[in-house]
């Protein structure tokens, strides 16, 4: 892992009110729990998960989008909500950015690309205003634009021209992070490489830290230095990409890529038995224990405490998989 350190979550929790529940419910839906994470300059790191685990919380919680219950987010070692406002703005507004993942309800329709790019630098007073024209135009060409889409609206683009004009409105400040969050989710399948490259490429020429949230998690591992396996708004285990999935030693970061079609081996998926648990009531201990066919009483009683893998590999898990276990001995084990 690099030395410094550019984002740092530390006992991360975040809850909400249940929209169910009525006015005056008194239950919560716990978003994020515990969350402890760190992310290093010109790191990749990858998060997993199924929907509604908690990754786009996590990934507004990085940006300064979403205040936490409690806990604290440092960025670059300076804790964000204890600043004040114009303070973690100024922080935050020039040093994350994020791409979301609809360019078509991200972006302002009304505004031509030229505005929607010169936005952040007029908000932060960055130079001259032809030094803000300038790079707009430099952003334009960053993320393979012509410079006659500065005068176009964003209607007027492609999905994957909209998501570079996000991508390059991200970049504006010239962050250290960039937090993007299923960012090819609503594009086109022949157009998702083209971003996913573009992506990897700005990060190694800007020498930026990126935060990947998807849920392809193949593409996840292939991009990615790290991979962050999340369930129930709890962070399961965090690996190398090089060592997931046979060296994975949480059950459900092995269940999960079990499911997912590789392009040489036929896909053997580890049957899970039941549903998620409620986000409102989740399961005491482990969240995971209600699907796991390893759980057992001490799952229930507590959540385990991060156990070390390897080199950048830690998991909560009681009773963990082995190191190398193949997916057919895992079924097997399982029935």
């Amino acid at each position: 892992m690099p030395d410094v350190t550019v984002l740092e979550l530390k006992d991360v929790h975040v809850l909400h009110r249940a929209r169910s529940g009525g006015l005056f419910s008194r239950d919560r839906v716990h978003a994020l729990t515990a969350a402890d994470l760190t992310v290093g300059a010109g790191e990749t790191v990858g998060v997993v998960g199924e929907s509604g685990c908690g990754k786009s919380t996590l990934a507004r919680v990085m940006v300064g989008l979403q205040r936490p219950t409690s806990g604290g987010v440092l960025f670059r070692g300076a804790d964000l909500w204890a600043l004040g406002e114009a303070e973690r703005r100024a922080l935050v507004g020039a040093g994350v950015g994020m791409v979301f993942q609809d360019p078509s309800t991200a972006l302002n329709r009304r505004l031509p690309v030229r505005r929607i790019l010169r936005d952040p630098l007029d908000v932060h007073r960055r130079g001259t205003p032809a030094q803000r024209d300038a790079r707009v135009r430099e952003l334009l060409d960053l993320v393979g634009l012509p410079a006659g889409a500065a005068d176009a609206l964003p209607g007027q683009l492609s999905g994957g021209q909209r998501q570079r004009v996000a991508v390059a409105r991200a970049l504006a400040l010239e962050p250290g992070l960039l937090v993007a969050d299923e960012p090819t989710s609503a594009l086109d399948v022949s157009v998702r490489a083209q971003i996913l490259n573009l992506l990897l490429d700005l990060k190694e020429r800007l020498g930026l830290a990126l935060v990947f949230v998807s849920h392809d998690i193949q593409t996840v591992r292939r991009m990615s230095d790290r991979v962050v396996t999340m369930y129930l708004g709890r962070i399961v285990e965090q690996a190398p990409a090089h060592a997931v999935p046979l060296a994975a030693r949480h059950p459900y970061t092995r269940a999960l890529f079990s499911a997912t079609p590789g392009l040489v081996s036929p896909v053997t998926p580890i049957p899970l038995v039941g549903a998620v648990p409620s986000a409102t009531r989740p399961p005491s201990g482990c969240p995971f224990r209600t699907r796991c066919w390893r759980a057992d009483d001490a799952c229930a009683a507590a959540m385990p405490a991060a156990r070390p893998g390897g080199d950048q590999h830690l998991f909560h898990c009681h009773h963990p998989v082995a190191a190398g276990a193949t997916d057919i001995e895992l079924i097997q084990e399982r029935a």
